[in-house]
C-alpha cells in the first residue's frame, strides 16, 4: 500500500512534496495529471491523496468527483485559489481538506496525520449503526437510506458518523468542529454548509428536518424522532 499519492503538474513542487513526505517516513507516488492518478488508484491501494486543483486535462474538481465515485480515501485539495467558493466547491465534491499554495509543509503534515488518524479510527468501528431510515456500515464507509446506497463521502461521512454515534444528545458546534475537522482551520460557515448537504441527502423534507434538528445558537441533535 502507498501512503500518499500526489497529483501535481508542477515538476518542482511534485518532487519537493515527494522528497519531504518520504523524509517523514511516508511511502509516496507522484504523477503529473489526473488521468495518471486515476489509473494509479485503479491498480493500487492508497491511504491519502494530495490533489492539485489546476491540472492539465481533467482538473482537480472533476478528478475529485470521479475518484469519489469509486474511492473513499481522504483527499486534500491543493490550490493557489484560496477563496471560499473554491473551498466549498471542493468540499461539495468530496474533498476532506483544502490547503492553499504556497504550501506550509508543517501545516500539510499536520493535516495528513489528522486525516489518517480519523480515517483509520472511523473505519475500525465495525458495528453497523442504524437510526430510523438511515444506516451506516463503517467497514465499507457506506451510508444507506431505506436500504439503498446514499452518496455521502469525505467530511460529510465523518460528520454523519459522529452524529449517529452520539444520537439523541445535543452536539455543540465546537464539539462537531473538533470531532470532524480537528485542529485544522475551517471557515465558520463550513459546519452549516455540511449540515445542509447532509439534510439534502437524508431528510425527506429539508425544510422540515426530522433527523438532524437545529438547537438555536447551540448545535444539533441527531435522531429520527418527533
Amino acid at each position: 500500500m502507498t501512503d500518499v499519492l500526489i497529483i501535481e503538474d508542477d515538476d518542482e513542487l511534485r518532487g519537493l512534496l515527494s522528497d519531504f513526505l518520504q523524509a517523514e517516513a511516508y511511502t509516496c507516488s507522484a504523477v503529473a495529471t489526473a488521468e495518471e492518478g486515476m489509473a494509479f488508484l485503479a491498480e493500487h491501494s492508497v491511504r491519502i491523496l494530495l490533489l492539485d486543483l489546476m491540472l492539465p486535462g481533467i482538473d482537480g474538481f472533476a478528478a475529485c468527483s470521479a475518484i469519489r465515485e469509486h474511492k473513499d480515501i481522504p483527499i486534500i485539495m491543493m490550490s493557489a485559489r484560496d477563496d471560499d467558493e473554491s473551498k466549498l466547491a471542493g468540499y461539495r465534491l468530496g474533498a476532506d481538506d483544502y490547503i492553499a499554495k504556497p504550501l506550509s509543509m508543517a501545516v500539510l503534515t499536520a493535516k495528513i496525520k489528522a486525516l489518517l488518524r480519523r480515517s483509520e479510527k472511523n473505519s475500525n468501528g465495525g458495528k453497523q449503526l442504524v437510526c430510523g431510515t438511515i444506516s451506516i456500515d463503517p467497514t465499507k464507509r457506506q451510508v444507506y437510506k431505506n436500504g439503498e446506497p446514499c452518496e455521502i463521502r469525505g467530511k460529510m461521512y465523518d460528520l454523519l458518523l459522529f452524529m449517529m454515534q452520539n444520537s439523541g444528545r445535543l452536539l455543540l458546534k465546537d464539539e462537531l468542529y473538533d470531532a470532524v475537522w480537528g485542529d485544522a482551520y475551517v471557515e465558520p460557515s463550513t459546519l452549516n454548509v455540511h449540515i445542509r448537504w447532509l439534510r439534502e441527502r437524508i431528510e425527506d423534507d429539508v425544510n422540515a428536518p426530522r433527523i438532524i434538528k437545529t438547537v438555536w445558537r447551540k448545535g444539533y441533535i441527531f435522531g429520527d424522532v418527533d
